[in-house]
């Protein structure tokens, strides 16, 4: 099939919706169709080859969070020419209601689209107010994906209609193996650095300046447990200031902490092997948790706020320790008995690695295949562009 696949958001700026696209595109590839993405990005040279840029990204508010999106003029008509010069047997638009490429798409496009649902929301000011305008795009999509049951309960309540349920895909041989950073001692056979009472290391992935991924929740945890263990060190990755994450550490604590920024997917990977827990202190608006499933698939025993959308991939707690949302206390209680127990993390991990078998690419991409092909038989003939070239 010729597939294409539009993105919502900045490919130059990591997250789980553009990973998702990356990998769901290579998958594709790989199976033997034939794959176009278009993207919000600055610097075309950098995309990869299957990848083509829409604009320059601009950042807008959007679930909790700051979306770098292109729109516009400039943006609709790329993604009109994109259209036209592709044939594409379908359509395959992320986050249909984000304001982006993918309401340009649709609104441009004649013919089979599937839209994929990512985001998890209460209430959304942005959704409220352009609801009709977003009707109008929607009503082309002849077929739903929702990566989640909490994404799918975002789309009924919120924008009408359902969706199949198809999970986030994570490639689980990328994160299975690698060697822990330099100066970290990694896992090992499963029991860790962790000494009882002492020493050990926990993790963080994520925005570090965004409040909902729970960095700040992490941080008075590890003033209570660095206190308690005088070995005790904490990773961080991801974008965000990293001075500004060192700094609410209480001075005493503060060389046992070390930020790493922005990081490459070989040293994403490497962190996820260096430390003994990986905690994940989300405190709402995650419609799946990719970083729990990279986590996962690289044996990490993981500690997460117990959100519906973790509970959920973490199987109630079998496949990783949960503790209630945005409680630092029970955080660090819940912490320190992974640090003392290497058993109950070998086991987690173990628990992990089996489950995250199901959102493996070679059996999401099959799924997501099906839908295609459902939709391109209900269609008639290519993707065209209702405007005009």
């Amino acid at each position: 099939m010729r597939i294409g696949i539009v993105c919502p958001y900045d490919w130059d700026v990591p997250g789980g919706v553009q990973q998702h696209i990356r990998d769901l595109a290579e998958a594709l590839i790989e199976l033997g169709h034939q794959v176009s993405v278009i993207t919000p990005a600055d610097d075309e040279a950098e995309l990869p080859p299957y990848a083509v840029a829409a604009g320059r990204a601009v950042p807008v508010p959007y679930n909790g969070s700051v979306g770098r999106v292109a729109f516009g003029f400039l943006s609709a008509g790329r993604v009109r020419r994109w259209i036209n010069e592709g044939g594409f047997d379908v359509l395959h638009v992320h986050e249909p209601a984000a304001p982006s490429l993918g309401i340009l798409a649709c609104w441009a496009a004649d013919g089979p689209i599937v839209g994929t649902f990512h985001a998890s929301y209460e209430k959304s000011r942005v959704v409220s107010v352009t609801a009709p305008i977003l009707q109008s795009a929607l009503e082309k999509i002849t077929g739903r994906i929702a990566v989640s049951e909490a994404a799918r309960k975002t789309l009924v309540e919120h924008l009408g209609g359902d969706a199949v349920l198809i999970p986030n895909g994570v490639a689980t041989e990328r994160y299975a193996m690698a060697e822990p950073l330099p100066g970290w001692p990694g896992r090992g056979d499963g029991s860790g650095a962790a000494q009882a009472g002492s020493g050990g290391a926990l993790g963080f992935l994520g925005r570090m300046d965004e409040p909902r991924k729970g960095l700040q929740v992490l941080v008075r945890a590890f003033e209570i447990l660095g206190r308690e263990r005088p070995g005790l060190r904490l990773l961080l990755a991801g974008p965000g200031d990293a001075d500004d994450a060192v700094a609410k550490v209480s001075p005493e604590l503060r060389d046992r902490v070390v930020v790493l920024g922005m990081v490459s997917e070989e040293d994403k990977v490497r962190a996820y092997h260096s430390v003994d827990v990986f905690v994940a202190p989300n405190l709402g608006g995650e419609s799946f948790g990719i970083v729990l499933a990279e986590a996962m698939s690289a044996g990490a025993p993981i500690l997460a706020s117990d959100i519906e959308a973790f509970d959920r991939v973490l199987l109630g707690g079998r496949a990783g320790a949960l503790f209630p949302v945005g409680d630092h206390e029970a955080l660090a209680a819940a912490a320190g008995e992974l640090l003392d127990d290497p058993a109950r993390r070998k086991q987690l991990s173990a628990e992990a690695r089996a489950a995250v078998r199901a959102y493996d690419w070679s059996a999401v991409a099959r799924d997501v295949l099906r839908v295609y092909e459902t939709v391109a038989l209900d269609g008639a003939g290519v993707v065209e562009s209702g405007l005009g070239a």
